[in-house]
């Protein structure tokens, strides 16, 4: 999801890369939990449509992600990292195919995002 963010803003502020990183390998590289192509995606959502007070209504951004997830769980079958790898079995580097098209789908969905959920 790094060449999403530069595509989206010329350069990933390091706080992205380092909020990022314990999501490599599902959570904490245990192959578990939620698959760092997909949470990458959803913390560059975050960060660039993402409310900054509780004033701020995120109910559209929140449902623009929802929708994306249904387009990720699509594309990999799964949100959950070793049920996505599952799906690769004979590739020797298992992510890189999802790695490779998750972040096609990831730029389409930004180019879509509604005005509402982008502010």
């Amino acid at each position: 999801m790094l060449a999403v963010g530069e595509q989206l803003w010329g350069q990933v502020p390091e706080v992205l890369l380092r909020v990022a990183c314990p999501f490599g390998g599902g959570v904490g590289a245990t192959h578990e939990e939620l698959c760092g192509v997909f949470a990458g995606a959803v913390i560059l959502a975050g960060a660039g449509y993402g409310r900054a007070s509780a004033d701020e209504d995120d109910k559209p951004l929140l449902a623009a992600v929802a929708a994306l997830r249904e387009r990720f769980v699509a594309l990999a079958g799964h949100v959950r990292c070793d049920d996505v790898r599952s799906a690769y079995p004979d590739v020797p580097k298992r992510c890189a195919p999802i790695v490779r098209e998750g972040a096609r789908l990831v730029m389409q969905w930004f180019e879509e995002l509604p005005a509402a959920a982008a502010r």
